[in-house]
């Protein structure tokens, strides 16, 4: 009986003592990786801040073009991940109506109260005139919204007589989506770069840190330019619309139908008429000349007559 509690207690011991030591065999595993992560920690702070400016600066290059490659970044990732993608496809759409109508002035009325029913716009607008003072010809750029294009196009090919109609649209869904990923990044970027103007000690490096904070503001605002256009055109469409006058090819080109002796006596009577036109005008324009000739001729004939009168005749020779 003695011998049986002997040997419990010494096995309880050694259990007791094989635990213990796998305590502190994992007390001493975690307290090396501590020791580890609290020496790394100081150094990122030091290479961040002070003399190392530069390593910093480096650092945040690197981060800024994983960044912009989509491989890293909190930006980056998020507008890469599935649900965070535009859903709706950004449509750039275009259209052009050539119209002819015989009131340009009022077709060209007629497209501007279409344009107003569909809240557009008129954005560039030319017109013609005739030597009567008559719109000829009228060219209107129309911006009106995405949603209603279809609807403004069959209704400008109703106004007057269509002479063509052409539409187009382009995808550019993916332009729009890459673009604001990009405005993302960039303005994430400006933010670090920032931050490290703000703990910059030397002029060097505020120098340095300046430039890039320069190219990257510039870099940003044109991206944001480009953002701005596509808004504009996949938010509005563009309709160019051309309205020419209608001329009567009944009244340019002469009626072969018309022939037979009205007509030639019609031809004869216009010409006589201008015959006698132009006899009244030589006889108007000669008449003040016959007045003076007769003024002054008669009484100087008269007078060469009595002379004439008046002298003695010769003698008959005697035979």
């Amino acid at each position: 009986m003695t011998t049986l509690r002997t040997t419990r207690t010494r096995a309880a011991g050694i259990l007791a003592a094989i635990t213990t030591t796998a305590v502190l065999a994992a007390c001493s595993s975690d307290s090396d990786s501590g020791a580890d992560m609290g020496l790394a920690e100081p150094s990122s702070q030091d290479n961040g801040s002070g003399s190392g400016s530069e390593a910093g600066g480096a650092a945040e290059d690197r981060a800024t073009s994983r960044t912009f490659s989509g491989q890293s970044g909190e930006d980056a990732g998020s507008d890469s991940a599935p649900g965070t993608l535009a859903t709706e496809r950004a449509i750039v759409s275009s259209g052009t109506v050539s119209l002819t109508s015989k009131d340009v002035g009022a077709a060209r009325r007629d497209v501007q109260r279409i344009v107003d029913a569909q809240r557009g716009e008129v954005t560039e607008e030319d017109t013609e005139t005739d030597d009567e003072g008559e719109t000829s010809y009228a060219r209107m750029v129309l911006r009106v919204p995405s949603s209603a294009f279809d609807e403004a196009m069959q209704a400008l090919e109703d106004v007057a007589v269509l002479r063509s109609s052409n539409r187009g649209s382009e995808d550019v869904t993916t332009q729009v989506i890459d673009t604001g990923v990009r405005v993302r990044a960039q303005e994430a970027s400006l933010k670090r770069v920032e931050l490290l103007l703000a703990r910059a000690k030397t002029l060097k490096d505020i120098i340095w840190i300046e430039s890039q904070l320069t190219n990257r503001q510039a870099e940003l605002d044109s991206l944001k330019s480009q953002q701005t256009w596509l808004q504009d055109q996949t938010s509005l469409s563009t309709i160019t619309v051309d309205i020419t006058a209608k001329h009567d090819a009944k009244a340019e080109e002469p009626d072969d139908e018309e022939a037979g002796f009205l007509t030639g006596l019609e031809g004869g009577l216009d010409a006589l008429a201008g015959t006698a036109l132009v006899v009244a005008t030589v006889v108007g324009a000669l008449l003040p000349f016959a007045v003076v000739l007769l003024v002054l001729g008669v009484p100087a004939w008269l007078l060469l007559r009595r002379r004439r009168r008046g002298s003695p005749q010769p003698a008959a020779p005697k035979a």
